[in-house]
């Protein structure tokens, strides 16, 4: 007969919900937020431990696990506009964590628990072997999605950008390229209260007048069907894109998406 631990259900499927949620946030180029993941992960150790207690069988039925992972999903990811997107990534990941999980076992060559070193090793893997699909798939119009980090006075935000050959922003008085960020992507470079607020950048001029530090510069630009317009624009202290130092650049904040599709947030030249 074997013995279950309620404790260990409840602590290896939060830890496990919670790797997912933050891989998949990763791969869709999400903003990581923990604390919002972290609640979704505990949801997911209360159904797990919930489903093996005496007379909760019901709660395996796979209308109930389907129940389960939309309501982490939206408990983590509820406040983004791709929520759809998110949860189909994090769907995706899972049934990667799952293959990963199976193929371990074959090669032990018998069904063993899931452990903690399990869940890690699976984890990795699933990582590693997503991020490289990502990037040898997700392409764009000549240009490539790749990992851009920006830093600002000790804060740091990460995002997915795509390097784009047709993309010849660049900075009037420097001649360097420009980078153009969905705006609300940048809270975590500004401390709070600091940052511009989504309306403000629709009105880059006004914007720039309440703002006294030296960082900040309105950057003109053209685009189809747009023959002349401002954008709020701030100059970081560091900029890396694939790996790659731009050093200190201007990010232009853009009021409405980058992307169609939600695959990336920010747009720099090759």
């Amino acid at each position: 007969m074997e013995v279950v631990y309620i404790d260990e259900v409840f602590a290896l499927n939060a830890l496990m919900d919670y790797l997912l949620l933050l891989c998949a946030a990763k791969l869709a180029g999400e903003p990581f937020r923990r604390l919002r993941f972290a609640l979704a992960a505990l949801l997911g150790g209360l159904y797990a431990a919930g489903a093996v207690l005496p007379g909760w069988g019901f709660l395996t039925h796979p209308l109930c696990k389907l129940a389960s992972a939309v309501g982490m999903a939206l408990a983590a990811y509820g406040s983004s506009r791709r929520l759809l997107r998110l949860t189909l990534v994090f769907f995706g990941v899972a049934a990667a964590f799952g293959g990963g999980v199976l193929a371990l076992q074959l090669l032990w060559g018998s069904p063993r628990v899931l452990d903690l070193p399990t869940v890690l090793l699976c984890s990795a893997f699933c990582y590693v072997f997503l991020s490289f699909i990502f990037r040898r798939t997700l392409r764009h119009g000549g240009g490539e999605l790749a990992g851009a980090e920006l830093e600002l006075g000790g804060r740091r935000c990460r995002l997915t950008a795509l390097v784009d050959t047709g993309n010849t922003l660049t900075d009037p008085v420097t001649g360097r390229p420009v980078m153009v960020a969905e705006g609300e992507r940048l809270g975590a470079l500004f401390p709070p209260g600091e940052g511009p607020e989504p309306g403000e950048l629709s009105d880059p001029v006004s914007a720039l007048a309440r703002r006294r530090n030296g960082r900040w510069r309105l950057l003109p630009y053209r685009a189809v069907g747009v023959e002349h317009a401002l954008l709020l624009a701030v100059r970081v202290d560091n900029a890396r894109v694939a790996g790659e130092d731009y050093g200190p650049i201007l990010v232009a904040l853009s009021p409405t998406p980058v992307s169609d599709g939600g695959g990336y947030s920010a747009l720099i030249g090759a």
